[in-house]
């Protein structure tokens, strides 16, 4: 039974279960990724193409807001409201695995035991990994020292996508310079205060999803990370949650036509950081910003997080209220009774 623990998240990651991580071809042929010394280097893994991150809220002791993975009586534990574990099972690094992709590049991977379950760890990429792309086995290590959980990106906007200004006239994302005034909704026109960019390669979790023009009244496609929610308000009988706000990731509205993940190549990522936690217009759409608290910074890349430490030091922003929509939600009602407005001929 986990010990009694109510401490807050100090920061988050999202992982896959250990059991998404396959061998395909080598010793241990047909088995999942597990403790590693039974871990054989030469042994080819593949990433189950149905595999979902989850979202592991941790509370860190050590008040290193995200930066490490500590050990010892300073070990991080599971925080309440994750979605991997049970508030206060403690997280223990097991070892770091590096892979190698078939282009060369060299992917690594942290191995973390969740409550002492050490047969049944999760894992966490430090680099983009494809599903069903093979990736050899070539270096295990077992005490790797302090490492930084992050994801690679979180909340952001691709390149291109044009956000409502006040009076609501679009600009690109990439146009966008701190102190222009951005359409918000509920605050009407605020200030930018920091915008960050990322490039990465477009595989896996990191490729952007794309929803495609008109399937919610945008005028062009709107092309954002899988983790970026939309904002969607339906009352009364088309209510969706328990309140009339509702906040949806762009993963769980894929379907693979209006909606679908495009692969391939790089992708340059936008984060809009503002004095609240606001819904803008991206391409007419309503989508939130980049949260900015102590969960929000170990999202994000260790060099982008010091950035927003290092200019916007005492920033915490509560989450714009709404209901957090899941992908049961979608599958339950089908994401075509999302969509506002009917595909165009």
């Amino acid at each position: 039974m986990p010990a009694p623990h109510s401490n807050r998240a100090s920061y988050g990651c999202h992982v896959f279960s250990a059991s998404d991580l396959m061998v395909v071809s080598g010793a241990n042929l047909g088995d999942a990724l597990g403790p590693l010394d039974e871990q054989c280097p030469g042994d080819v893994y593949a990433l189950h193409p149905g595999a979902e991150a989850v979202h592991l809220l941790v509370s860190d002791p050590g008040g290193r807001r995200g930066e490490f993975m500590g050990a010892g009586p300073e070990a991080p534990t599971v925080a309440p409201g994750s979605e991997l574990g049970a508030a206060g099972n403690t997280l223990t690094l097991e070892g770091r695995l590096t892979f190698m992709g078939a282009d060369g590049a060299q992917v690594g991977v942290l191995l973390i035991s969740v409550g002492g379950d050490r047969d049944r760890p999760v894992f966490l990429p430090l680099d983009p990994m494809e599903p069903k792309a093979r990736y050899t086995l070539i270096n295990t290590e077992a005490a790797p020292g302090p490492v930084r959980l992050a994801d690679i990106t979180s909340v952001a906007f691709t390149r291109g996508t044009m956000i409502a200004l006040a009076g609501g006239a679009p600009r690109a994302v990439e146009d966008l310079r701190p102190g222009d005034r951005v359409m918000t909704r509920d605050h009407g026109a605020q200030p930018l205060r920091w915008i960050g960019r990322r490039t990465v390669r477009a595989i896996g979790p990191y490729a952007p999803v794309v929803i495609t023009r008109n399937t919610f009244g945008n005028d062009a496609d709107l092309i954002v990370s899988q983790h970026q929610r939309l904002f969607l308000y339906r009352r009364g009988r088309d209510r969706l949650a328990e309140t009339s706000e509702v906040l949806i990731k762009a993963v769980h509205l894929v379907e693979g036509e209006r909606v679908f993940i495009r692969k391939g190549g790089f992708v340059e990522y936008f984060h809009l950081v503002f004095d609240n936690h606001e819904i803008v217009y991206a391409e007419g759409v309503p989508t939130e910003s980049l949260l900015v608290n102590e969960s929000m910074l170990g999202l994000l890349p260790e060099d982008l997080a010091r950035e927003v430490s290092d200019r916007l030091p005492h920033l915490t922003q509560q989450p714009h209220y709404g209901t957090e929509a899941d992908m049961r939600l979608v599958q339950e009602r089908g994401p075509e009774t999302l969509y506002r407005t009917p595909r165009r001929a």
